[in-house]
């Protein structure tokens, strides 16, 4: 909520193309494991209501207030829970949903997150480094970024913000600790890249990193995309948007494993046939935000949206 006690202004990314893609109907079930600030889930429930039923799953709790303030006209066909995504099925039987006619991944950070100053994702604004999504999970970015090895740190800043200069951004860490705020950060990852400017900030892809390794979100991502073939009825559908190029490459390999009838390796000298495809692709290639789209909601620029359908 605002000061006002108006709700934050929430832009859905690839809304039209979401719900298309997820076809809901009125009487069906559906799971929204990141219903953040309730934009995508309104649109659900629209199509979804009288009779149809969501569940909402978000660690944020604050996101979760807003959304269900957002919500509150469906609140009888709306049930919000605050946990973590990575037990979905668990969540799933426990509010007798199962099975459902679609599930929705909207990855990443909502607007709210990176507008409160406080929470610390944002390298604009002067905060203490948290990055959590769970604010009562232990580890922050400040654990990492003082207590971690600058071998570790430069791994972290690698694989997850896929950044060349790890190395001298690691190392310049180091010999700055300790570093208590997103602005302090973010100015010693400015000096190691020695003021090189390129269309984002230079700060972008390590706070980015922070982040996924604070929240564990590639890992919590692969262990609740395995969940969703067991909770889907035949035709069911699975819709995930993502924001950065790991994510994606998570979400493409498990579906594309997951519609094919071979689990070998692409390119392997020998096919390993025998599994039982789940799933079928309903986009093969990403679908991408219009010009138009990106324009009105810069954030945006970077999502992809993937649909696929459950097998009988």
């Amino acid at each position: 909520m605002n000061l006002n006690g108006s709700l934050p202004v929430h832009i859905p990314v690839l809304l039209r193309e979401t719900v298309e893609g997820l076809r809901p109907w009125p009487g069906g079930y559906f799971v929204d494991c990141t219903v953040g600030l309730g934009g995508h889930a309104a649109a659900i429930l629209k199509r979804i209501s009288p009779s149809g039923r969501l569940l909402g799953i978000d660690v944020d709790a604050g996101a979760l207030r807003v959304a269900e303030s957002r919500l509150e006209k469906y609140e009888a066909a709306v049930t919000l829970v605050n946990e973590r995504f990575t037990d979905l099925k668990v969540i799933c039987i426990k509010y007798h949903f199962y099975p459902v006619d679609g599930i929705l991944f909207d990855l990443g950070v909502s607007s709210l997150q990176l507008d409160t100053a406080q929470r610390g994702f944002s390298f604009q604004r002067e905060a203490a480094l948290d990055m959590r999504f769970d604010s009562g999970q232990e580890l922050t970015a400040s654990d990492i970024v003082n207590g971690f090895s600058e071998r570790e740190l430069g791994r972290i800043v690698k694989e997850y913000g896929e950044e060349r200069h790890y190395r001298r951004i690691a190392h310049l860490i180091v010999q700055n600790r300790p570093i208590s705020t997103t602005l302090q950060l973010a100015r010693v990852v400015e000096q190691a890249l020695g003021g090189k400017r390129s269309r984002i900030h230079p700060a972008t892809r390590t706070f980015m990193a922070l982040r996924i390794a604070v929240n564990s979100e590639l890992q919590s991502l692969e262990m609740a995309l395995k969940q969703t073939i067991s909770l889907l009825r035949p035709g069911g559908r699975l819709a995930v948007v993502s924001y950065h190029s790991l994510e994606d490459r998570i979400v493409k390999q498990f579906m594309h494993c997951e519609a094919s009838s071979c689990l070998c390796p692409s390119g392997a000298m020998v096919n390993r046939r025998g599994h039982t495809p789940t799933l079928r692709l309903i986009s093969r290639k990403a679908i991408s935000p219009t010009s138009l789209e990106i324009k009105s909601n810069l954030r945006s620029r970077s999502a992809k949206l993937r649909i696929a359908e459950r097998l009988n």
